[in-house]
């Protein structure tokens, strides 16, 4: 299928996001790899639309939905610039690419029920749609369909789609339980960000080496890459969810907290507030006015000192604490943490040779924690 122009546009924009167009890229190779992955983009997406394509009437609109919506395609960005240490952009490696970022779409339509998401991708989401029953059965179409292009690489791909897929379903089954008693709230959350992101950012970097047939000594460092900069990218996704620009990221500013899900932020900020009366006040005022009330409890919300019930506080208010704690120094400490797994990232890739793949991927660690969206 020859790429829509709209694929096309796409595919090259990702490639100039990432700088591969600018004056640190300017030699011939650079050139030469930069149009070898806008080209790559432009057959992935090409092949993303057909395969997200269903002639069952209820299925087909369902399942393009979240791939019409946009989005930015780091996964497959990483596979085809992983490839460039081998073959290059082969059938096998543009097949790999599809199914990580279809699995990706497909996470997304069940995240979005698990988390009661209104928005994706500044779309209304799935469920918000068609409801919770037919979002998950989409995403479980989409998983399905992730596997069978994976099983057209070997039994090698299927491993590899098998182990990713049982890491997201533990990263989100761990995020839902929560930590365990005595265990550490934060190494908790980094671990579930690893599996529920950076497994699947990680298997994007390792197909691009195993379908190009690259050397096996960069299999293992690409995996660390992939999972490091997949712990960082979501750190950043902490902190873009308290951005007030709603027009950029898509989101209602603090979307999470209002949602009452737990991210970096506010467990930095609650180790703040141990020792600090203003973030504890912040975060007294958060878990009462912005974060829901316990399902469990019954009725509605009343002052103890007044017994009189109490009224939800303001549009005003919300986006009050939620700037509050943007430009509180726990937001900070996540942005700081953000870069220290980017840097960690970029470490792994000592082992690789110097030149124009190496240098890209150090501009895509640096891409991922400078985004704003």
């Amino acid at each position: 299928m020859k790429p829509s122009p709209t694929a096309a546009r796409r595919g090259s924009s990702l490639a100039a996001n990432l700088g591969l167009s600018d004056r640190i890229f300017a030699s011939a190779a650079d050139r030469a790899m930069a149009k070898a992955i806008d080209d790559g983009l432009d057959r992935v997406e090409a092949g993303l639309v057909d395969e997200v394509s269903f002639t069952d009437p209820i299925a087909d609109p369902a399942s393009r939905y979240l791939l019409e919506a946009g989005g930015k395609r780091v996964r497959p960005m990483l596979t085809l610039l992983a490839a460039q240490l081998g073959d290059g952009v082969t059938d096998e490696v543009v097949t790999a690419a599809e199914a990580i970022e279809i699995t990706h779409l497909a996470s997304l339509y069940h995240d979005d029920v698990m988390d009661e998401s209104d928005r994706r991708r500044g779309v209304p989401s799935a469920h918000a749609v068609w409801g919770n029953s037919v979002a998950i059965l989409t995403g479980d179409l989409l998983f399905a369909r992730a596997s069978q292009l994976m099983a057209k690489l070997g039994e090698r791909a299927i491993k590899m789609q098998a182990d990713t897929f049982e890491r997201l379903v533990l990263g989100q089954l761990h995020e839902t339980v929560g930590p365990q008693p005595g265990e550490d709230p934060i190494a908790h959350y980094i671990q579930v960000l690893a599996d529920k992101t950076g497994s699947l950012i990680a298997a994007s970097a390792h197909s691009g080496v195993v379908f190009a047939n690259a050397d096996k000594r960069f299999e293992d460092p690409m995996v660390e890459f992939g999972e490091k900069i997949g712990v960082a990218f979501q750190l950043i996704d902490d902190v873009i969810d308290l951005s007030p620009s709603p027009a950029e990221t898509g989101k209602v500013p603090g979307t999470d907290l209002r949602a009452g899900v737990v991210t970096l932020p506010l467990l930095r900020l609650r180790e703040f507030a141990r020792q600090d009366a203003s973030s504890a006040d912040l975060l007294a005022r958060i878990e009462r006015d912005v974060m829901p009330a316990d399902p469990a409890a019954a009725g509605d919300p009343v002052d103890t000192n007044t017994q009189a019930v109490r009224l939800p506080p303001s549009k005003e208010t919300v986006d009050a604490i939620v700037a509050e704690l943007r430009d509180h120094e726990a937001t900070q400490a996540t942005l700081a943490e953000a870069h220290r797994w980017a840097a960690e990232a970029v470490s792994a890739l000592d082992v690789l040779p110097d030149g124009s793949v190496k240098k890209a991927l150090t501009r895509f660690a640096d891409t991922i924690v400078e985004r704003s969206n």
